[in-house]
């Protein structure tokens, strides 16, 4: 019987998303898993690519003629678990993507191997060849004058539509040799382990001091590395340890070495009486975790009401049973807070995993979390993937963060994730929030998932006092400034009682936009349907969607006047001011800008912890999660910015926004204040943030949500078509609808099931491509699902042209 195995390759074309059987050779038999990487002959021309095992089976005989086999394994341990296999299989028809789109997802990045072919002239057989291809001649020339050439640069320079049967003819003439090498992106980090084979060197020569030095040494220690070893006897080179090798007293090998991340944190002792309420919700959680049983539950808690203290015991509880934990965290700020509290309980456990880490360090967490050395993981959205393999709780905080919806391919949501690999290990979910999304609050509403409330703060302090001001009173009193009296007084009350302020503003730079007072011109970016933001810092103008940058002008490029203004306020420009205000204060700001560099976060994070920083300004990484005691203000520059954008969450995103970044001030022994600046005060979301009323708030957007056919009562599909060609554009958007439409009256579906479009998208153009939507609105989630992914599968290449097709299932932007 010979054994074959069914594999994905590792390709980006969607015409080879689809398993492929190899023959499994002789000597890789016992070798190759279900889960490993292998490498495989691909194509016409067998180019060496990486691929993944989904499958193994026994036949007599090959089930295709000329099955090709497989030519190595890369790793002998699985890459993929069982689990994460069947993961990868739900997540292609759950959100439409391929294969290698949901594998990507699983594995580190850097991770994948990349080939590079080496092209080299032979010296001694190209002199007495004679050709009358001038291909093949361009390319003896090239390599002539280079010696050796990777492929991809031979094409640059040859600039010939293909170069591959010249190659080939060159080749098998000998006049070149192509070698092909696989690397990747993250390496590897070893060190040399020296360790002792035989304690028995009475024999060796009484000269040999240094070598009876090594003996003695790890005759102690047994093993250590190379370097430690020569360090602390004071080696100066290897002749001594080279001898001990041949004489088989001791051996030298490579050991892998991990790098080491948020090393630093001390661990520390935990002293934590748990309040009634934080009790209660453990007992609701704790007998699924004895009994195995998953269950989603949704533990509404407002700001500093002691979730993480709930979560840090349900770990604890998890890790005494010998099983493993993820806990995910929205932001990295948020990461950096949580990865201290729980790093600092359980020590060397624990693992991280997030985007701001090295694609090294990424690559040996992953490993160390695969091969069982951590048992606890914290990250962002990815670390939902880690491969655990006996998972005992996920625990999801600030469930309601759109960033924990992916905005590139595949557009899974995170939740929905988390969910299915709750089930498949039949544990407990856990979804923690101030604020819940009005979809997860839905489901807890009608026993889909199990409410727990904590109401209370754990420190018993009152929630802060909320304060609108009516921006429009502001300006009829003569105040033009961007801030209102009252904020003025309170900064200037803290800076003088030496209390902690926060200043919240979800939007970057100095100026929003550019504009002429003369003919109304706003400057824009050439490649986006967007306005362009002046930063003051880096003097010039930047588009913060493909990050087109240019200097301001000094006169309209329309109408030639020079009366340019500069217009908005970002948290640079409320940085300016606030230093010009309170010259004595000291004065940080946390934004995507200054947070550019590695370990710059973590650094403005520890110096506001530590007093460093008396007034901190910020867009949303300020409003979620930050627990500073002296904090007692927090400043709400323009809460209009969220409740203008059109899309059919800007309420819930509004409300959650403010009572997040209120639930910053007033953690420690002195009352918190907040002061809500808008000029839209009798707005139902900021009426009930002001009174930390989550109920009100849910019951208005439900029912507005209700009437207006938006989620929870109906799943919506936002596709976007995008190219060079706008008319082509139109076309394809067009007959894209219309297979659709066709689809779903044979299908005889109800009136329920809406399409609307297709229309420019609300951001038309982006990195020069014109953007088109088509969005669905259908209760039948299921069936419209496979009718899309029949009809994009279905819809040729030369259909197509050159247009982009993008589809996301439930997007948390409508832009």
């Amino acid at each position: 019987m010979k054994l074959f195995a069914n594999l994905i390759v590792n390709n980006k074309s969607k015409n080879t998303d689809m398993e492929y059987t190899y023959e499994i050779p002789d000597h890789l038999a016992d070798i190759v898993q279900k889960g490993s990487k292998v490498i495989v002959p691909f194509g016409k021309i067998n180019n060496i690519i990486e691929a993944y095992v989904l499958d193994i089976y026994e036949n007599k005989e090959a089930p295709f003629k000329n099955t090709k086999k497989i030519k190595d394994v890369v790793e002998e341990d699985s890459i993929l678990t069982k689990e994460l296999i069947g993961l990868c299989k739900w997540m292609k028809e759950k959100y439409l993507c391929t294969y290698m789109e949901a594998i990507r997802c699983v594995i580190p990045r850097g991770s994948s191997l990349k080939i590079k072919k080496e092209i080299q002239l032979n010296e001694e057989n190209y002199i007495n060849y004679n050709t009358n291809s001038k291909i093949e001649q361009h390319i003896i020339d090239y390599l002539k004058e280079k010696g050796k050439s990777t492929y991809t640069n031979l094409i640059k320079n040859v600039k010939y539509k293909s170069i591959y049967e010249p190659l080939k003819r060159l080749e098998n003439r000998k006049i070149i040799t192509i070698t092909e090498k696989l690397i990747r992106d993250a390496k590897e980090l070893s060190t040399k382990i020296v360790e002792i084979q035989d304690i028995n060197y009475e024999n060796l020569n009484k000269r040999a001091k240094k070598q009876i030095e090594i003996m003695d040494y790890l005759k102690v220690h047994k093993r250590d590395t190379l370097n430690n070893l020569k360090k602390s006897i004071g080696l100066s080179n290897n002749g001594p340890i080279n001898s001990l090798v041949e004489k088989n007293l001791i051996r030298v090998y490579e050991e892998r070495k991990f790098r080491t991340v948020y090393d630093h944190v001390d661990k520390i002792k935990r002293h934590v009486n748990l309040t009634e309420e934080q009790v209660k919700a453990i007992n609701k959680v704790e007998p699924f975790l004895d009994k195995e049983k998953y269950k989603t539950f949704l533990i509404h808690g407002v700001t500093g009401s002691g979730k993480t203290e709930v979560y840090v015991d349900l770990i604890n509880k998890v890790l005494k049973e010998g099983k493993e934990a993820i806990i995910l965290v929205p932001e990295i700020s948020l990461a950096t807070q949580m990865i201290r509290r729980i790093k600092g309980v359980f020590g060397h456990v624990v693992g991280i995993l997030h985007s701001r880490l090295s694609l090294g360090e990424r690559l040996d967490e992953w490993e160390k979390i695969r091969k069982g050395h951590v048992k606890i993981v914290i990250g962002a959205r990815s670390a939902i993937f880690s491969p655990f393999k006996n998972l005992g709780i996920i625990i999801i905080d600030e469930e309601h963060e759109y960033s924990y919806k992916s905005e590139n391919r595949p557009r899974y949501h995170t939740i929905e994730v988390a969910k299915f690999r709750a089930i498949k290990n039949q544990c407990p979910l856990i979804l923690g929030s101030a604020t819940p999304s009005i979809e997860a609050y839905y489901k807890a509403i009608n026993k889909e998932y199990e409410k727990i409330e904590l109401i209370s703060r754990y420190n018993k302090k009152p929630l802060p006092k909320v304060t609108v001001v009516d921006m429009r009173e502001e300006l009829k009193m003569g105040n033009k400034s961007i801030f209102s009296q009252a904020l003025y007084e309170e900064l200037e009350k803290n800076v003088k009682n030496k209390k902690q302020s926060i200043l919240f503003l979800n939007r970057r730079g100095h100026s929003t936009f550019i504009s002429c007072r003369n003919c109304g011109y706003v400057l824009k970016c050439p490649k986006c349907d967007v306005s362009l933001t002046y930063h003051s810092k880096k003097g010039g103008v930047t588009c913060h969607y493909c990050g087109f940058k240019t200097s301001p002008p000094q006169i309209c490029p329309e109408c030639r006047s020079k009366y340019i203004k500069y217009f908005g306020a970002g948290t640079e420009k409320i940085e300016n001011m606030t230093k010009k205000l309170f010259p004595k204060a000291k004065i940080g700001r946390l934004d995507l800008d200054t947070t550019s560099k590695k370990g710059s976060m973590d650094n403005i994070l520890e110096s506001f912890k530590n007093g460093e920083i008396d007034i901190l300004i910020g867009t949303q990484m300020v409003a979620k999660g930050l627990d500073f005691p002296n904090v007692t203000l927090v400043g709400v520059i323009a809460a209009d910015i969220s409740l203008n954008i059109p899309d059919f969450r800007s309420s819930e995103r509004t409300f959650q926004l403010i009572t997040q970044v209120a639930g910053r001030a007033g953690r420690g022994e002195d009352e918190g204040r907040v002061i809500v600046q808008t000029y839209s005060p009798e707005h139902f979301a900021l009426q009930n943030a002001q009174n930390h009323d989550y109920t009100s708030f849910y019951n208005e957007e439900i029912l507005m949500r209700k009437v207006a056919n938006y989620p929870p009562y109906c799943n919506i599909v936002n596709i976007i078509f995008s190219g060079e060609d706008e008319r082509e554009i139109i076309k394809v958007a067009q007959d894209f609808a219309d297979r659709i439409k066709l689809n779903m009256n044979n299908e005889k579906m109800s009136s329920d099931n809406e399409i609307y479009g297709p229309n420019p998208a609300l951001i038309s153009k982006v990195k020069l491509k014109h953007r088109w939507q088509l969005i669905i609105k259908t209760v039948d989630q299921n069936l419209i699902r496979g009718i899309i992914n029949y009809v994009d599968t279905n819809f040729r290449r030369d259909e197509r042209g050159r247009v982009l097709i993008s589809i996301d299932i439930n997007p948390y932007s409508m832009l």
